[in-house]
């Protein structure tokens, strides 16, 4: 018999450090409406500077593993969905596994960016599909604040920093169609200017900061989120209107509302957090997965789409019974 992936555990970590549109209107030319208004976003959370990626990851893995009941030797496989890592190599998630006592894991990293929560979950539940794994550890973690020019006004607001986690645990599929019941990936490199940063191997080894055509983005995004939310759906044979909770990548709130209104899904059903959270790259769906968890508004039976686009072009779509 074939396994799926159930999520037993979620957490989060956020740095202390929050920096107010108010603030950045201080020394920018912007306001808290401007930035508002094209966003959504009211805030973000800012790594110390002693902080590193591994270390926010490290503290949502362990409320996660606390929250499924295991300990971090009881784990088989650790990924790491990271933008920003603690270093060019090793991968952040072999920091991650020393960090948690994991010595009977692997570990590894996965870079799609915005995407990658939903790339990493993809690997970890084809591990658990095949028999490989029965425990892993999902983490989407990012120190985006690194990666900002903060005298550019168009990018600076945007991005905040974060670590969200899940526990997956294999169960045998008794055809009730439970758990992570389908992932949908996909990329288009045409487009691989259209959100980069400029730090290159093949060049001046300069730190590098994000540059972004938003126009274009924004654009193309309700498209190709519409493309994997439609995959899911009739990949599933359900319909829009049997979601219970829609947790979106959280980039723009114009972008999220737009995939609502494109296939018809109350705003209610919306988990949105980008306000408080800004975009935290890989971080920002489990970090709405967890909020959405912990408040009580994702039980289980209920049905959760997932899905995010990031650079590269990549963009992928999950559906999960909780």
């Amino acid at each position: 018999m074939l396994n799926i992936s159930t999520i037993i555990g979620t957490g989060s970590c956020l740095p202390k450090r929050i920096v107010t549109n108010h603030e950045l209107a201080a020394r920018l030319d912007t306001t808290d409406e401007w930035i508002r208004e094209r966003s959504g976003i009211s805030q973000r959370h800012i790594a110390a500077d002693d902080e590193k990626t591994s270390d926010l990851a490290t503290q949502a893995a362990r409320q996660a593993l606390e929250r499924a009941g295991l300990t971090g030797d009881q784990l088989d496989c650790i990924v790491v969905a990271t933008t920003t890592p603690d270093n060019s190599f090793p991968a952040t998630a072999t920091r991650v596994q020393a960090n948690l006592g994991a010595t009977k894991a692997f570990a590894f990293d996965v870079q799609a960016v915005c995407s990658g929560f939903v790339y990493a979950l993809t690997v970890a539940d084809n591990f658990i599909r095949l028999g490989q794994v029965k425990n892993a550890l999902v983490i989407g973690a990012e120190t985006m604040s690194r990666l900002l020019d903060w005298q550019d006004r168009g990018t600076c607001f945007l991005f905040g920093d974060g670590a969200g986690a899940v526990v997956l645990q294999a169960q045998p599929d008794s055809g009730d169609k439970q758990g992570i019941l389908s992932t949908h990936l996909f990329s288009d490199g045409r487009h691989y200017d259209w959100l980069y940063t400029d730090h290159s191997f093949g060049g001046p080894q300069t730190r590098g900061t994000i540059h972004m055509q938003g126009r274009e983005i924004f654009k193309s995004a309700v498209d190709k989120i519409g493309q994997a939310v439609e995959k899911a759906l009739d990949h599933n044979n359900l319909k829009a209107s049997d979601i219970d909770w829609f947790v979106p990548h959280q980039a723009n709130v114009r972008i999220i509302k737009g995939v609502c209104e494109r296939f018809s899904i109350p705003q209610e059903k919306m988990v949105v957090t980008i306000a408080e959270h800004a975009n935290t790259s890989a971080a920002s769906i489990p970090l709405a997965l967890e909020k959405a968890v912990s408040d009580g508004r994702i039980q289980k039976g209920h049905l959760v789409l997932i899905e995010a686009m990031g650079g590269g072009l990549t963009w992928g779509s999950a559906l999960i019974r909780w």
